[in-house]
């Protein structure tokens, strides 16, 4: 099954400093259809003004992974963590048994970000805060484990969820394929570009849900950039 969510379907809220688009039901923007695929319970597409973001605040019980499109977003936490991450890269907040943390703009043009969030195989254990660069150069055609709760992708930034988040570019012309296994749900959205998956045109910010497929071939139709995630 695959289901096509056009960016222009998406939920949203427009906080001034904060442009936002709502893959899932998500704060005010309530969709019973979409409440979630599989694990992923959040993948919110953010515009963050420039010298602003989100103040302190707590969370628990969920993995939280950035990917910043454009700009920078700067993360700061009550653990003593602090980083700034910038587009192309990822940072994964496993949340655990809780954690207060501020993510903020610091720049001076906007920043747009992919915010993800997957629920944990358990409850509770020590939060954490980690981030990494990924050139882009490295995913050219081809998909890069970006976060992972397998042992296995031990070049990935841990989590704590049976999950991985993978990032691809492809050109235009060329196709990328990936097998999956049918019982798991994949969602991905294109940061960039479009693409077409079996013969539907995903377009720059669209959404596609998928399960009870074994192999996703990606056929770019501008040159583009993936980002994906495998969960159960």
């Amino acid at each position: 099954m695959l289901e096509h969510r056009p960016f222009t379907s998406l939920g949203g809220a427009d906080h001034g400093w904060l442009k936002a688009k709502h893959h899932f039901s998500f704060a005010s923007y309530n969709d019973p259809k979409r409440m979630g695929w599989g694990a992923i319970r959040v993948w919110n597409d953010d515009e963050i003004a420039p010298q602003s973001g989100f103040p302190p605040h707590p969370h628990s019980d969920m993995e939280i992974i950035t990917y910043v499109r454009d700009g920078a977003i700067t993360h700061q936490d009550n653990l003593g963590n602090k980083g700034r991450t910038e587009a192309g890269d990822v940072q994964v907040m496993s949340a655990g048994s809780g954690v207060r943390h501020a993510e903020y703009n610091m720049e001076d043009a906007t920043t747009r970000i992919f915010q993800i969030w997957i629920l944990p195989d358990g409850r509770g254990g020590a939060p954490s805060w980690g981030a990494r660069p990924f050139p882009k150069t490295d995913r050219s055609g081809r998909f890069v484990t970006l976060a992972s709760g397998f042992a296995d992708d031990a070049d990935a930034l841990p989590i704590r969820a049976s999950a991985r988040v993978m990032g691809a570019t492809v050109k235009a012309g060329e196709t990328v394929t990936l097998d999956i296994d049918p019982a798991r749900h994949v969602y991905l959205v294109a940061a960039r570009g479009s693409v077409t998956i079996e013969g539907t045109t995903i377009a720059t910010r669209d959404g596609v849900a998928i399960t009870g497929s074994e192999r996703i071939e990606i056929q770019g139709v501008e040159d583009a950039e993936i980002v994906l995630v495998d969960a159960a």
